[in-house]
């Protein structure tokens, strides 16, 4: 199968790209490299195609798109506290961004949409269906929430079939330096023998889940068949942040680094955990990583990335 991925330069995208790759896919990668990095396909020269490119742009999405079967929309921008304070530029790379994809992706046959929990806002109940009501409380959120809109009506105006994969907080190694989710700042932040640093009181509730996980959710809604529609992907527990910034520095021997607050940030939401029981069934796959584990993999590969700077 000939696979776009667009973002294939960045933190999950990568990863997914090179296990396409490695599984004898045709993978055309798609990234302006504004977030994303080239060092992250420097093992897959000559493996998969790169087109250095915005999904702005409708000619640089046109010729990566050229003949794709299967498309996989990672590229987006993804800092809520950034989407509020520059709304216009989140609307037009994650919204018209999306537009130009699926305008030119006319030879797909399966279309993949990375959107995000970010579409449920805060919620009226826990754990989190894919029926939740969608009440985005910033504007990555509602760019997200219109991106899936667009995915639904190009599906049903082309047929192709559409898998669109929310997102709970996908950490690992790679994260991208514009934006590290919180598992990757307080690492960073520990491995400076610094403490952590919580926005809010640290109550606040997420759901962690390792990105080789996310890869095996998006690799096999390319090639199931059956698989089609709404789905969370996250672990399926929740866990504060101030659990969170306390396993961070267990798992780094620095048990003594106690988090320090600062105010909550505009369009935070307060609990967030997924109902997986859709995606386990259909996918028939369930996040194997637990966290702890996961931290330490993520742990070692950012020393290993501040020691070679």
């Amino acid at each position: 199968m000939r696979v776009l991925v667009t973002g294939g330069a960045g933190f999950i995208g990568s990863r997914l790209v090179a296990r396409l790759a490695r599984e004898g896919e045709e993978v055309v990668v798609l990234d302006d490299f504004s977030r994303g990095s080239e060092a992250n396909l420097k093992e897959l020269e000559g493996t998969v195609r790169v087109v250095r490119g915005d999904v702005r742009d409708p000619r640089s999405v046109g010729e990566a798109a050229r003949g794709a079967e299967g498309v996989v929309h990672l590229a987006a921008l993804i800092d809520v506290a950034e989407s509020v304070e520059k709304p216009d530029l989140y609307f037009d790379v994650n919204v018209r961004g999306t537009l130009n994809v699926l305008e030119s992706a006319r030879s797909a046959e399966v279309f993949v949409f990375a959107s995000s929990a970010a579409v449920y806002g805060n919620p009226v109940r826990l754990p989190i269906a894919e029926d939740h009501p969608l009440r985005p409380l910033s504007p990555y959120g509602a760019t997200k929430v219109t991106g899936e809109a667009l995915v639904h009506a190009y599906a049903a105006a082309r047929g192709f079939r559409p898998v669109i994969l929310r997102l709970f907080n996908v950490y690992g190694p790679k994260q991208s330096r514009a934006y590290a989710g919180v598992v990757a700042e307080f690492v960073k932040k520990v491995l400076r023998g610094e403490p952590p640093l919580i926005y809010g009181d640290g109550t606040q509730s997420r759901d962690f889940v390792f990105v080789d996980d996310v890869v095996e959710y998006f690799v096999r809604a390319l090639r199931m068949e059956e698989v089609r529609g709404i789905y969370n992907v996250g672990s399926g527990k929740a866990v504060s942040v101030l659990e969170l910034a306390e396993l961070v520095a267990k798992v780094l021997g620095r048990p003594e680094l106690k988090p320090v607050h600062a105010p909550p940030r505009p369009g935070d939401i307060k609990h967030s955990v997924a109902d997986i029981s859709r995606a386990v069934r259909d996918f028939g796959y369930r996040p194997r990583v637990a966290l702890e584990e996961g931290l330490r993999v993520t742990a070692e590969a950012l020393a290993a990335e501040l020691r070679a700077r």
